[in-house]
């Protein structure tokens, strides 16, 4: 990466050796800088991650629109239905919905009354059900996002590290775009993801070793002339690739009726989600789309790879890594990127970090699933399990309105669940072998049914 010196009041150029085309000729709508977030300092738009002076991480910054909130609200209202309706707030050109492209998002935010009977909840519970994107995760919505960056920069090859979840959105995403795809994932991920990620037609590079070992490859990878072209979406996309996010935080309060939810819980990988929701949420205050009102929110993680949670209950600012050892691998990141940053935010607004383990896990997923009818994969139950501990331990209010987030589809996770998952009961095909089985409808008097019987009243 080289950077020209200029002076400290300007925003400085950059300059890849990877890029097929600099940043001066492309369109980033709103978009004006790459700003670093612990120093300020500013660069021109480009693929890179990492601030110059002080090596912190680098986000997008913008010129957000001006004028009537209300104008607003009615342009939003007039665009497509998935995250492009909210280009005016995105690093993406205005006419980025013409494009080929996945359209994730605005998926189902659900009012979860059962669910809230079940944990105590009198308030008001939401599940924002991200299951229903294209590859069935809120990957697809941070990948749409640095798709539109790999194209302005000129890259030919696709690529991550990861988890499962983000390796299928990736390969979907440049199947769609016409790009190459070449992805790395942990040798031992669950046999869904593996599968999902393989079927869109590239390359898919197994790493023996964990998550931490994948990125490691990655990042000497994009510094060697093997990865010349290559657009590596967590990696230099990832200030464009983070703010896919926000479009979580958007999407959840223009769905409350242009409200702030009090309180929400958020899954923790690398910790960027939650950030980038707290983000979305902060830029709506300011444009006066929300009411400005206090708001919690509450990070969660499994408990066999909690660096964050254990660092908030310790009171610590750095965040140690740990080596995972969960069921939930979609958030086993054992050095999160973003934890300081979550830790920031969860101080800041008054929530928390709170970590489960696998059997709560397994009992969260089932819980949600035998409420809400929503199937989740273990990061789900990761955030219902926190939900219900936090309601438990008295840090959650069960009278606000909360927002729990599940991020993927439990088809993905399978092997969590299907250990102690599986038929009621194996019978003969006859009605005495269903009877012996105690399965028949038991009507109130505490008979059972008779299928040669009428209906009582009012059944149909």
């Amino acid at each position: 990466m080289a950077v020209q010196t200029v002076p400290d009041n300007e925003t400085k150029n950059t300059g890849s050796g990877s890029t097929g085309s600099g940043s001066g000729s492309v369109d980033f709508g709103p978009a004006v800088a790459l700003s670093c977030r612990e120093c300020g300092e500013r660069f021109a738009l480009g693929p890179i991650f990492a601030c110059a002076s002080c090596f912190g991480p680098l986000e997008v910054a913008y010129d957000l629109p001006s004028g009537s909130p209300e104008e607003l609200k009615k342009r939003i209202a007039e665009g497509p239905d998935n995250i492009w309706r909210y280009a005016p707030l995105l690093p993406v050109p205005a006419d980025v919905a013409t494009k080929p492209n996945i359209n994730p998002g605005f998926t189902k935010l659900v009012k979860a009354d059962n669910l809230a009977r079940e944990l105590g909840i009198t308030g008001s519970l939401h599940v924002k059900d991200d299951s229903g994107n294209p590859t069935h995760s809120f990957k697809d919505r941070v990948v749409a996002i640095a798709v539109e960056a790999a194209r302005a920069f000129g890259f030919t090859t696709l690529s991550c590290s990861s988890t499962g979840n983000l390796a299928g959105a990736v390969g979907a995403a440049a199947a769609r775009a016409g790009l190459r795809s070449c992805v790395f994932i942990p040798h031992d991920l669950e046999q869904g993801k593996v599968v999902m990620a393989a079927v869109y037609g590239g390359e898919l590079v197994g790493i023996e070793g964990n998550y931490d070992d994948v990125n490691r490859f990655c990042s000497e990878l994009i510094g060697d002339p093997l990865g010349e072209g290559w657009g590596f979406v967590n990696v230099n996309l990832r200030p464009y690739y983070g703010e896919g996010s926000k479009t979580l935080a958007y999407e959840i309060c223009e769905q409350l009726g242009w409200r702030l939810p009090d309180q929400l819980v958020i899954p923790i990988a690398s910790g960027s989600q939650l950030t980038k929701i707290d983000k979305g949420l902060q830029e709506l205050i300011k444009l006066g789309l929300v009411e400005d009102k206090p708001y919690k929110i509450f990070g969660a993680q499994a408990e066999g790879c909690s660096p964050v949670s254990t660092a908030f209950k310790a009171g610590h600012d750095v965040v140690r890594p740990q080596k995972p050892d969960t069921i939930a691998k979609s958030l086993a990141i054992g050095n999160p990127a973003d934890g300081p940053y979550v830790l920031d935010i969860a101080r800041r607004t008054g929530g928390a970090v709170e970590d489960v383990n696998d059997e709560q896990i397994v009992d969260a997923i089932k819980l949600l699933a035998r409420t809400e009818g929503i199937f989740a994969e273990t990061a789900g139950g990761v955030t219902v399990g926190v939900t219900k501990k936090l309601i438990e331990a008295g840090l959650l209010d069960p009278t606000l309105t909360t927002v729990v987030l599940n991020t993927g589809d439990g088809l993905k996770t399978l092997d969590a669940v299907a250990p102690t998952t599986g038929p009621t009961a194996t019978i003969r095909p006859s009605l005495d072998a269903f009877r012996a089985a105690g399965l028949a409808a038991v009507g109130s008097d505490g008979a059972s049914g008779d299928a040669s019987g009428e209906a009582s009243d009012g059944a149909s």
